[in-house]
């Protein structure tokens, strides 16, 4: 499966009055790691989404396990990886590191989403484009 990897320098407004990163943080550094995960693979997401004629990929589950506390100052590394593709939806694993130990592990279920045809206020799952599972799979 294809790997991404990205570095990430922690800001003094990331970090709670303990001076540590505020949990909630941490999943918006794993959501950003998605998106540079796909233009990593090829895929720029709003020429991908325009390409596909999809609408996004949203979370619809994400948790996280918390190792070693981050702190303002500190350097880590984002290492993402797709781990499984079903037909609309694929999940996502982080693993952020610092000095090279695993210091929080992200987990994300997305779903792969088009305008309703019948209803275009809504949104519905649609089957992933193979070109992308294809990318993730021989990356």
């Amino acid at each position: 499966m294809f790997k991404n990897s990205r570095a990430v320098s922690i800001e003094w407004g990331d970090c709670d009055p303990a001076g540590i990163v505020f949990y909630p943080r941490y999943f918006a550094y794993f959501d950003a790691a998605t998106a540079n995960l796909f233009d990593a693979a090829g895929f720029k997401k709003i020429e991908m989404l325009k390409k596909f004629n999809a609408l996004g990929f949203p979370m619809v589950d994400t948790r996280a396990k918390f190792y070693i506390p981050s702190r303002y100052g500190d350097e880590v590394e984002i290492v993402s990886t797709v781990t499984e593709f079903r037909r609309s939806s694929f999940d996502v694993h982080h693993q952020l590191l610092k000095d090279g130990k695993l210091a929080v592990e992200g987990f994300e279920t997305r779903v792969w989403t088009i305008r309703d045809p019948e209803d275009s206020e809504k949104i519905k799952s649609a089957p992933l484009p193979e070109e992308i599972v294809t990318a993730f799979m021989n990356g």
